[in-house]
């Protein structure tokens, strides 16, 4: 029987990298996306034509709680468990802190905090014993700064979780762990300035960016390896090490 895993965000960046080398490790794959309905078409296809009859497509907005049910309801019409479940998308507010909205500050407590508690709840039945559940934190959960309150906020709610969620999925032996990422060479980063760039490879030891396909082989330690668990693993190439 083949092993099925849930991507959130899973046609761009991170989440397409991850989607595909699960699905070149042998897993099927669920792939959810919110709203570019051209550009997860166009993974799709792509990908249906690599890997035939083992890629689905969801669309599911995160910031909506009713997309838990969306989520449900295809597990059930497919009659498919998951051995994988990746956290990957996210929202952030890049508002000044005078100017934050509470209706934006719980949009971004919802999609990243809110949502995946519920779903786990709701999938609860669908996730096979000793199954994965990875999260997707990040390094401004542990390094503060001031372009996101919001999005450094809940990472480091996210990572808070992976402790305190383990407790929840010791009867089932699943195991739930994060990767944290540093700054990764997604489309969203490739669109600044090259001074920003610059000045963002002068504060990693590595001096440049990870590429979300370095960043998989994190992903699939998680997943594959049956003893890692309550792990938030750092991926930043050594930031701020001066």
């Amino acid at each position: 029987m083949s092993k099925t895993a849930l991507i959130t965000g899973a046609t761009k960046g991170i989440g397409k990298a991850v989607s595909v080398r699960l699905l070149k490790e042998g897993m099927d794959v669920i792939m959810t996306y919110s709203a570019d309905d051209k550009t997860a078409l166009s993974v799709f296809e792509e990908l249906t034509v690599l890997y035939p009859g083992r890629v689905y497509l969801l669309k599911a907005d995160i910031s909506d709680l009713n997309s838990i049910e969306t989520i449900a309801s295809f597990l059930n019409e497919h009659q498919l468990t998951l051995k994988a479940i990746v956290f990957n998308a996210g929202l952030t507010d890049r508002s000044d802190f005078q100017f934050i909205e509470p209706e934006n500050w719980l949009r971004v407590f919802t999609a990243n905090v809110h949502f995946p508690v519920f779903l786990l709840q709701k999938l609860y039945s669908h996730i096979e014993p000793q199954a994965s559940i990875v999260f997707t934190g990040s390094l401004m959960a542990i390094e503060p700064h001031s372009v996101s309150l919001a999005y450094g906020i809940t990472k480091a709610a996210v990572h808070a979780l992976v402790k305190n969620l383990v407790k929840f999925f010791v009867e089932k032996q699943v195991r739930v762990n994060a990767v944290a990422p540093g700054f990764v060479d997604t489309e969203w980063q490739k669109t600044k300035s090259a001074e920003i760039r610059d000045n963002i490879n002068r504060k990693i030891a590595l001096g440049r960016f990870c590429t979300p396909e370095e960043l998989t082989d994190v992903y699939w330690l998680l997943i594959n390896n049956n003893y890692m668990n309550g792990e938030v693993v750092v991926c930043d190439g050594a930031y701020n090490y001066k």
